[in-house]
């Protein structure tokens, strides 16, 4: 039975003054870390970003704004093209703004995505091993 779920889709940086271009995002999921998709985005070969996002949030964001921190997720448009808009904000800027990243996906990539992770670990049955945790926490204290 296969543990992890990997896929690499193209996504769309859209910047200010310039529109979109395309940038590679490797998705990652691992029963070891059930509640959790890591996203590492990429160009030209050089790694951009690396987050670490909530998968329960990722598949609310394919049907509704979700997220007030540091990520924030919504569908942008409708029917069968439509597209996952997710907005990083990063580190603060000398000028007291945030650095901040727009990128758009395929919807039904993002959804076909997820329904692989889904067949790995159901929505539901995540376990976080938190008794593993406390032994090991409490043997070293």
């Amino acid at each position: 039975m296969n543990t992890s779920v990997h896929t690499s889709l193209v996504v769309q940086l859209h910047t200010p003054g310039t529109g979109r271009y395309p940038v590679f995002v490797h998705l990652g999921y691992d029963a070891a870390d059930p509640f959790a998709v890591t996203a590492v985005f990429a160009h030209d070969g050089r790694v951009l970003a690396h987050w670490r996002l909530a998968r329960e949030m990722l598949a609310a964001g394919l049907s509704g704004p979700v997220g007030i921190g540091d990520v924030r997720l919504r569908p942008a448009g409708t029917g069968p093209g439509h597209e996952l808009r997710m907005e990083f904000l990063g580190d603060t800027r000398p000028d007291g703004g945030r650095q901040r990243a727009v990128v758009y996906a395929w919807a039904s990539a993002v959804a076909g995505f997820l329904r692989e992770t889904h067949a790995v670990v159901p929505p539901g049955s995540e376990r976080a091993p938190v008794d593993e945790l406390l032994a090991d926490i409490l043997a070293t204290g």
